[in-house]
């Protein structure tokens, strides 16, 4: 939160609220991400089968729908970033929100796959 202005200038229970409601954004996003993926390029035996490529088309889905929603949110006057947000030259997005949908879903596709692996 401190990346964004809302920190220094809304409540906390404002802050909390935001917190909440922006993480349930991000729960959908990852969600129709990866259904979307499955759809597209997933098969019956996945996670075992076709895992780098549903892996691949998920995060660039959910990368692709968070810096459309960033770049409306910023135009629009939803949110504002911090001075401490770095932001992305040519994107002019958070490098926040687009690491976060690199990093994060990564880590739990990975994750899904090890533990499909195991007998």
């Amino acid at each position: 939160m401190p990346l964004y202005t809302l920190w220094r200038t809304a409540s906390g229970p404002e802050i909390a609220w935001t917190a909440v409601h922006c993480s349930a954004g991000d729960v959908l996003i990852a969600g129709a991400a990866l259904a979307g993926s499955l759809l597209l390029v997933g098969s019956a035996g996945w996670p075992r089968g076709r895992h780098w490529r549903v892996a691949g088309a998920s995060v660039a889905l959910g990368l692709g729908a968070t810096v459309v929603i960033e770049r409306v949110a910023i135009a629009w006057g939803i949110w504002a970033y911090s001075e401490a947000m770095p932001v992305l030259p040519g994107l002019e997005v958070g490098l926040a929100p687009v690491a976060q949908w690199v990093v994060i879903p990564a880590i739990a596709l990975a994750s899904a796959r090890l533990a499909f692996r195991r007998p």
